[in-house]
């Protein structure tokens, strides 16, 4: 039983990649993180290398993953519980997001640590267009909302309490979504007042992200339409699960996307060791 950790996304994917295909939805995040460091190289998320990681058990087979793109959490996936505790001694953590008791394991390790953030994966089941539906209409979003999106992709990232820095990052999220038709806008009286996105499709998954409102419109039903509408669309794309996560503590878009037609998958916590050097 033993880890083994790279920088290189290919050779990762070699050795996890069989594995991951098993799980597909619950390894979404690993999927959409590995497509970016292959597109856009080791620091598509940071000026730090990706640490890339597998585990295998008993049997020589792998049984777990560790995604960790500084200053993002580490990411953990599928882990048993006998792969924590050499995983905290191979490697130091300080931030990590992962299924609950993966997370409570690995804060054992720590003399104090804080929960950061609840988050719920939902897949889709049978999609409800909202009710009552709102005026406007979809479209996808062009390069002339530029502007407009990066000020709301900048908004969405102090929302989510996001690391900063990140505006060449969200400069290229936006320029690659707009020209690969994955940024739909709603529009109500010709004026964009919401906006969703969606990865690209990788192991037969899509997921929704970002949804963003700005606050003088919510409250309207224009972020359940516009989920909709990218759902439907990616689901009509090929997308054998289409998904999305939620932060916990907001009941509003938690009640949203179940009344459109998501159901709860799984939950995860984001967990952090808190200082105690003073």
């Amino acid at each position: 039983m033993t880890w083994t950790f790279t920088d290189d996304v290919d050779v990762f994917l070699d050795a996890a990649g069989p594995w991951l295909t098993t799980r597909p939805a619950e390894s979404t995040v690993v999927w959409t993180v590995t497509a970016a460091l292959r597109r856009h190289g080791p620091h598509a998320y940071g000026d730090h290398d990706p640490v890339l990681g597998w585990w295998r058990g008993a049997d020589g087979e792998v049984a777990g993953t560790l995604v960790h793109t500084p200053p993002h959490p580490a990411s953990l996936n599928g882990l048993p519980p006998e792969a924590v505790a050499p995983l905290m001694a191979a490697r130091r953590l300080t931030l990590v997001n992962a299924d609950r008791a993966t997370a409570v394991a690995v804060a054992a390790h720590w003399p104090r640590h804080r929960v950061v953030e609840e988050l719920r994966l939902y897949r889709l089941g049978e999609l409800a267009p909202p009710s009552p539906a709102p005026g406007g209409r979809a479209r996808p979003a062009t390069p002339a909302d530029r502007d407009l999106l990066l000020r709301w992709y900048a908004a969405f990232a102090v929302d989510i309490g996001g690391p900063a820095g990140q505006v060449g990052r969200h400069a290229r999220a936006v320029d690659e979504r707009t020209t690969e038709g994955r940024l739909t806008l709603w529009e109500h009286d010709g004026v964009p007042v919401s906006m969703a996105g969606i990865s690209p499709r990788t192991a037969g998954t899509a997921r929704v992200a970002p949804v963003y409102t700005p606050p003088g419109h919510r409250g309207r039903g224009y972020a359940a339409a516009v989920t909709a509408e990218v759902s439907r669309a990616a689901r009509d794309a090929g997308a054998d699960e289409v998904l999305l996560f939620t932060d916990l503590a907001n009941p509003t878009s938690n009640g949203v996307y179940t009344r459109i037609g998501y159901r709860p998958l799984s939950d995860r916590l984001v967990v952090g060791a808190e200082d105690t050097s003073g």
